[in-house]
């Protein structure tokens, strides 16, 4: 951090529960932080290719599959939304 200029104090945080209903949907979010297809304006959406992949070996039921997909999406859509907002 040193190297940065950056101290301990700089980047701490309060420490964040996943809760377990939850824990799925976030692990694959967040192992898509490097599947985000771009266009000329920024992040247009995720790669679903590489996250249905990662989806489909899990060995959900149909409904639990469709509601993880459901739960990635809205996390897709914050996140987004926070990458477009207008910086001032």
């Amino acid at each position: 951090m040193a190297a940065f200029g950056l101290t301990a104090e700089d980047v701490a945080a309060d420490p964040i529960d996943i809760w377990p209903d939850n824990l799925n949907a976030f692990q694959i979010f967040s192992f898509l932080g490097t599947q985000w297809r771009v266009g000329m304006s920024g992040a247009t959406g995720l790669d679903y290719n590489v996250m249905y992949r990662k989806m489909d070996r899990l060995a959900l039921s149909p409904g639990d599959y469709d509601e993880l997909e459901r739960d990635i999406q809205i996390m897709e859509s914050a996140a987004l939304a926070y990458m477009h907002q207008k910086k001032t």
